[in-house]
């Protein structure tokens, strides 16, 4: 079943209370794998409840459809347990074996994948083969009439009638699993629907977890405050760079931007360096394209932020904030800022296509026709950081006595205003780029930005990383509150996931912004909305 929604803290049951109480109840048992995905044990006493003797039975996660085209290396994350892989599912997967996209490759992946584990010589698919952890894997082929002699698939089947349904055929080969098993069975899934019906019928279901980061690394708009004396607060602030004693402030990742606080009004924000100490922000004063209107930082978040898009040492850089907080702004502005520099050969923006709502259908035209109405906030970002700021009435004078300084481009229609970034994106400075064809491409001396790179999930992600030459800035902005991609949530999608894997890289920095400069209606907007 495909990936509709991660759960709820509210829907979760406490798998927890589930191992403690056991499986009198015909529940079955489970914990959470850990974040890498990985079987945890649970120390238990010999009457089932909490003591110090470790308990060493593995369990067996029967895995759902999505999570096999979510992940297809997950066959690998479950340490020395077993998992356990329904014929129903390879029904499943041959639906999409033959789409072009990153679904259809990750059904391709996975069959591959168990081609190559179950054609080991003396393998048997049904008792399974072992995995580089230790555990194994192995095909389960469920039977209907054989399963039905077991009390927990007859209660399933008169509770969910179509029994033909991959879904409830999946589920049912869940419940006689555990029925027949002497250690933990449980099912897990990324569709919502799926681990409700599952807990329905007192099934353990779990999310996949491997890729999902902890809920506060996606909250966290707030900078970290170490605390210095007026002395040495100065001293920073001539020097520009501050040494401290690992104890006095927390574990810090490198280029994590803290706020150093030598009293509640005597504060300066810095850059903790992969030396160990702390460093000054340099941020110009201002930015200014051409002929375009004035750029400068409105608050602390977009200082720091700015600090990270002009660190020639720092080639990737995500950012988290919510709407109107100036992502798309000043990374436009930064990245065509170092373009005149000549410090990058041109600007490269892209972004998922994924429609809020109903979408539009196909659209005619060339590749910038195309991309056109997705990118529009960055063309709106380029026209304001290109375009002069006029008077409209002096304006209007010299266009009727002089005729109209700034003729159509070859190729607009008549009576069309020309925008003041068209000669860049004609002249290849400014390239339009569609993720779809991304794949294969090998990007040098650019600045590449990717934004609404929360629709992203984390293989595409990676997809555009691993396109970035030498010379080359990857720039991932976006809001995780706002996603429309229906197999990735807030804490899954590519531009978090990113984020947590790349933390500590001495070419990586992070910033997040959490107040909005837009407009007040568009900030009380994104907050009480």
């Amino acid at each position: 079943m495909l990936h509709e929604a991660a759960p709820s803290p509210e829907l979760m049951l406490s798998l927890e209370e589930e191992i403690t109480n056991g499986r009198e109840n015909g529940n079955g048992g489970g914990v959470q794998y850990g974040g890498g995905g990985t079987g945890t044990r649970r120390k238990r006493g010999a009457n089932g409840r909490n003591g110090s003797v470790q308990s060493t039975r593995v369990k067996s996660f029967v895995l759902d459809t999505n999570v096999l085209l979510h992940d297809p290396a997950c066959l690998q994350r479950f340490e020395d347990n077993e998992v356990c892989i329904p014929v129903d599912v390879l029904g499943e997967l041959d639906r999409f074996k033959n789409e072009p996209s990153d679904r259809g490759a990750n059904a391709r992946e996975v069959h591959r994948a168990l081609s190559r584990a179950f054609s080991q010589p003396g393998a048997d698919v049904m008792q399974g083969v072992t995995t580089a952890g230790g555990g194994r894997v192995r095909l389960v082929v469920f039977d209907l009439k054989e399963a039905l002699q077991s009390k927990p698939v007859q209660r399933f089947e008169r509770v969910f009638h179509d029994m033909e349904k991959p879904d409830h055929r999946i589920l049912a080969c869940a419940l006689w699993l555990g029925h027949l098993s002497d250690h933990p069975v449980i099912l897990v899934s990324k569709d919502l629907n799926m681990q409700l019906k599952a807990r329905a019928v007192g099934m353990p279901c779990e999310d996949y977890l491997h890729d999902k980061v902890e809920a506060r690394e996606v909250s966290q708009t707030e900078l970290v405050t170490v605390q210095v004396t007026s002395h040495e607060l100065q001293r920073f602030a001539s020097s520009s760079i501050l040494e401290l004693e690992p104890r006095r402030y927390p574990a810090l990742a490198v280029n994590e931007y803290v706020l150093l606080s030598a009293g509640e009004k005597n504060t300066m924000p810095a850059r903790f360096s992969a030396t160990g100490s702390f460093i000054k922000l340099h941020v110009p004063e201002s930015l200014k394209i051409l002929q375009g209107r004035t750029i400068k930082p409105m608050n602390l978040g977009q200082a720091c932020l700015l600090d990270a898009l002009m660190n020639p040492e720092i080639s990737l850089v995500t950012c988290f904030g919510q709407a109107g907080t100036g992502k798309t702004l000043l990374a436009c502005a930064a990245g065509l800022s170092q373009v005149m520099g000549n410090t990058y050969s041109g600007i490269t923006v892209s972004r998922p296509i994924v429609a809020m709502g109903q979408g539009i259908g196909f659209l005619p035209g060339s590749l910038h026709e195309k991309m056109r109405p997705w990118l529009q906030p960055v063309y709106d970002a380029l026209d304001l950081l290109t375009r002069p700021a006029a008077n409209p009435s002096f304006s209007k004078k010299k266009t009727s006595r002089h005729g109209n300084p700034n003729p159509p481009l070859q190729g607009m229609t008549p009576g069309s205003a020309a925008a003041p970034y068209d000669p860049l994106v004609q002249s290849g400075v400014i390239e339009i780029e569609a993720l779809c064809y991304i794949r294969g491409r090998s990007i040098p001396d650019r600045f590449f930005i990717l934004d609404e790179a929360q629709q992203l999930t984390p293989l595409e992600a990676k997809t555009v990383v691993t396109r970035m030459s030498r010379g080359s800035k990857l720039v991932l902005i976006g809001d995780p509150a706002q996603i429309d991609n229906p197999y990735v949530d807030s804490r899954s999608n590519g531009l978090v996931y990113t984020r947590q894997r790349m933390r500590g890289q001495s070419f990586a920095a992070h910033v997040p912004l959490g107040k909005g400069e837009r407009s007040p209606l568009a900030e009380a907007g994104a907050r009480l909305l």
